[in-house]
């Protein structure tokens, strides 16, 4: 097949092979598989006269590492046979521009994972209330009033940004804290800006498990995210962060339903962090599969696993 991958700016910065880095896995196997792989960043897409098309560079495999050649040249993105669309977030003004991009290209012609328009449809902190009855209490709202108001029900809360990434911007607010009126007000612009405000779960000190779809399958292995030192949420990606965990059947039977409709609308690949069987957030911009980790623990290819599933996705 020829792929483009559309990654962010920070991995085109530094494209070497990193375990770390989910994108860094697929564009190794699909190499080793024979595809070719074009690489480029959302500010590297663009429009001619209604035609979509991306300034690209060519990735090749050389030593058990990946490069790209420096040269670029234009494409047309409906040239390719698949594009995997896996900028990193925020969900700013120019992601969501990006994804405009992509509302000329005909997915009749190429195929597309995941769906940028899906993505820019669905706010991985928002639209987790398409599954209220698998979340903790939550409201989503800018009033200070409000907020307060389900501070004195619930006690205990945890605020976050709509449109953050990597836990920034995450607080946890306790009844009776004596800067409640600074962080709300900090949170919310002074009223301006709408935040995502959920109960907080006992049990999240211990962690969140990071729970993986490819589209309809929810996989059975998975990790425990672990809060760092001196914080209540994870923010690190290390091995002493990173545990193996399980899923009981009663996630698998109800994160099975929340894997088919979300696939429905055009995101097969994701990832729910989930805390004592609740759903916390639901990452579609381009979920971390943890792929060096699950191997360590399951003694799997996971990124094989992944690579096939696309595969069959695209014929």
């Amino acid at each position: 097949m020829k792929i483009l991958f559309i990654i962010d700016r920070i991995e085109l910065k530094y494209f070497e092979f990193n375990d770390l880095v989910t994108n860094f896995w697929l564009i190794k196997v699909f190499l080793k598989r024979g595809h070719h792989v074009d690489i480029a960043t959302i500010d590297n897409l663009f429009l001619k006269n209604s035609v979509a098309l991306a300034h690209i560079k060519k990735s090749y495999l050389k030593d058990e590492n990946i490069f790209y050649e420096k040269a670029d040249r234009t494409e047309i993105i409906e040239n390719y046979d698949l594009v995997i669309f896996r900028p990193d977030p925020p969900v700013d003004l120019d992601y969501i521009n990006a994804t405009y991009i992509f509302d000329f290209v005909d997915e009749n012609k190429v195929k597309v994972i995941n769906s940028p328009k899906a993505i820019r449809n669905f706010n991985e902190k928002l639209h987790t209330v398409k599954f209220n009855n698998l979340m903790s209490e939550n409201i989503v709202t800018n009033s200070a009033k409000d907020i307060l108001e389900f501070l004195d029900t619930h006690k205990k809360l945890v605020l976050k940004p709509l449109n953050g990434c990597f836990g920034a911007g995450v607080m946890l607010l306790d009844f009776g804290d004596a800067n409640t009126a600074a962080i709300i007000n900090a949170m919310t612009d002074n009223g301006k800006r709408k935040i995502m405000v959920q109960k907080y779960i006992d049990g999240a000190q211990n962690g969140d498990k990071r729970v993986l779809f490819l589209g309809e399958k929810v996989l059975h292995y998975a990790v425990r995210k672990l809060p760092g030192e001196n914080d209540f949420k994870f923010n690190e990606h290390c091995d002493k962060n990173i545990v193996k965990a399980e899923l009981t059947n009663q996630e698998l039977q109800n994160f099975g339903h929340v894997a088919k409709e979300l696939t429905k609308l055009g995101l097969p690949l994701v990832g729910l962090d989930v805390i004592e069987g609740k759903i916390i957030e639901i990452n579609v911009t381009s979920p971390c599969y943890f792929i060096r980790e699950i191997n360590h623990h399951f003694g799997i290819k996971l990124e094989d696993e992944i690579v096939d599933y696309i595969e069959k996705f695209s014929y």
